[in-house]
């Protein structure tokens, strides 16, 4: 049965226990749109990349002299951080099934047991919209992730919990279709613009349109005052826990929880070596048009309000060969300008509004409050990256995109996630040469140390082969060197599947987990030549093969054998 431990059991429950009001008036009216024009700072961010820094971004330039390439800003260095980088795991999407019961309940416990043997800091758990507030609006069944969280609890491990808005899955076929309420899609039906529209008329389901944030569509509610209920009801369901076993809640924002625009499918962005798309604009909905003609009527340019830019070319053409995309195309012109400022503008309001509410509702609770950015690279070494800017973030070869929305999540606390850690530009240059996930992570590490923000990572892949771990291992250590000290770094793997636990995966795995926690591994700078060297404390071939085949096998011994590792 799903309990919960009462909040006087935990010792200062009390003390943290208080949270400022939510502003009533902070959901129903909208603000002018925000115009942001943020010229790219003239600085240089390189990491240790895999092959020579090209391109756009500030990316040009010499490799540092030890092997590496060290960041230069003209500001002071950051002091070292000290300890170990703690690994998170991202549980199955399923983890919770859509009748709101925790699945595979043993199979769970001993995953719980291995990844605390292992010396995993805590999981991952996305809590589905879909699931929790499936039925009716206010009706709220948080029952499988009660016991989630109380079996974390039992085996010692933390809890990052994803608050996740947006759908999952391509349809009702998918092993992992996790739809949005299905209150919520009854008012789809009736009403389609509350789903995002490209240019052709295809609407995406993934999440709710940005355009009606705060209109009350949604049964007499916004979509925003929808969002904070539920969030609301988490902290008041899980308040035992909070800031004790649930340490961490991250917002999501958009499609797959990013902070972003559904350009292109969140599947796309779970295959990023396959081929580059440019994405569509998302503006096509009436309250978007309504949204962007009122804009253009503002600026006295009423034609610039009857939709996206023309010339934006199909999915898989060559940038180049568009007329708002190439180098010399309309994208670096007035009306260019215009747009992208609208268009990335009602983004980050969009942001703001979920950080204001998130703020209010967890302030506190002694929790870190995350959001995510999207590692979209596909087109990063072009003039317009324009995979970049259909997905929402208005970040060129003359302009940082990243840096208002970094500033926005410091102004509100919170820490910002990324993706990327574990890609190299030589692998992605096969099927993408203009791609570069490193030169994306340099930007992003770059705006977090301007903005004095806090940053975890993320594989944009699930893969446990040494290439991609050992990238794990040069990304964070590029972040630890280059942020602030008393900024807190963290990674998450996604996700836990049946593979890691097979021998060769779950050897490699546990030998990343101690190489993550221990704080020599990024005390010196590291020879990837030899990286068998680096893994301190690392127990035989045979040893960890054995505890793997253990774990496996589900035997009731596993704590005992595999204690040396926690």
């Amino acid at each position: 049965m799903a309990t919960l431990p009462p909040s006087s059991s935990i010792a200062g429950s009390s003390a943290v226990g208080r949270s400022r009001p939510d502003p009533p008036s902070l959901f129903l009216r909208s603000t002018a749109p925000l115009r942001l024009s943020v010229a790219r700072p003239a600085v240089s961010a390189r990491l240790y990349s895999s092959r020579p820094s090209s391109g756009a971004n500030g990316s040009v330039g010499e490799p540092y002299p030890g092997g590496g390439e060290e960041l230069q800003y003209g500001l002071p260095t950051p002091p070292r951080l000290a300890g170990g980088i703690p690994v998170f795991v991202t549980l199955p999407v399923d983890a919770v099934g859509l009748a709101g019961q925790m699945s595979r309940r043993k199979t769970m416990a001993a995953s719980f047991m291995a990844l605390a043997a292992a010396g995993v800091e805590g999981v991952v758990v996305e809590a589905w919209w879909g699931i929790v507030e499936r039925d009716a609006p206010g009706a709220y069944n948080w029952a499988g992730y009660i016991d989630l969280v109380n079996l974390a609890q039992r085996f010692g491990l933390k809890v990052r919990m994803i608050m996740a808005f947006h759908q999952c899955g391509s349809g009702p076929g998918d092993p992992c279709w996790f739809p949005l309420p299905q209150w919520v899609l009854k008012e789809i039906e009736v009403n389609p613009d509350l789903q995002h529209s490209d240019r052709f008329g295809r609407r995406s389901k993934e999440y709710i349109s940005l355009g009606c944030d705060v209109l009350p569509v949604l049964k007499g509610r916004t979509p925003i005052q929808a969002y904070s209920d539920f969030m609301r009801s988490f902290r008041d369901t899980f308040k035992g826990f909070l800031g004790i076993i649930i340490t961490e809640v991250q917002i999501g924002m958009g499609p797959g929880g990013d902070l972003r625009y559904p350009s292109c499918p969140s599947e796309k962005l779970m295959q990023p070596r396959s081929g580059p798309e440019l994405g569509e604009f998302q503006c096509y909905d009436k309250y978007m048009l309504a949204s962007l003609n009122a804009c253009a009527q503002g600026v006295g340019k009423s034609a610039w309000g009857n939709g996206g830019p023309l010339g934006a070319g199909n999915l898989f053409q060559n940038p180049e060969e568009t007329s708002f995309f190439k180098s010399d195309g309309s994208w670096n012109t007035a009306y260019g300008e215009f747009f992208l400022e609208w268009y990335s503008g009602m983004l980050l309001k969009h942001g703001e509004r979920l950080c204001i509410a998130a703020d209010a509702i967890f302030w506190g609770f002694g929790m870190k409050v995350l959001a995510k950015i999207a590692g979209i690279h596909w087109h990063y070494s072009t003039n317009s990256h324009p995979s970049e800017l259909t997905a929402g973030y208005y970040n060129t070869l003359i302009r940082d995109g990243y840096l208002p929305i970094a500033h926005m999540f410091s102004r509100y606390r919170m820490i910002l996630c990324c993706a990327c850690f574990d890609m190299r530009d030589a692998e992605v240059e096969q099927v993408n040469p203009d791609g570069s996930p490193e030169g994306v992570l340099r930007q992003l590490v770059r705006a977090a140390r301007m903005c004095n923000l806090s940053l975890t990572g993320e594989n944009s892949v699930t893969r446990l082969d040494d290439m991609s771990l050992q990238q794990v291992v040069r990304s964070s250590r590029f972040c630890r060197e280059n942020l602030y000290g008393g900024h807190p770094l963290s990674f998450n793997f996604v996700r836990m599947n049946k593979n890691m636990f097979d021998s060769h995966n779950w050897t490699r795995f546990t030998r990343f987990v101690r190489q993550m926690s221990d704080a020599r591994t990024f005390q010196a700078r590291l020879d990837f030549g030899a990286s068998e060297q680096l893994c301190l404390a690392s127990a035989s071939p045979s040893e960890d093969s054995g505890r793997a085949l253990i774990f496996k096998r589900l035997l009731p011994c596993q704590l005992r054998l595999c204690s040396p590792c926690a």
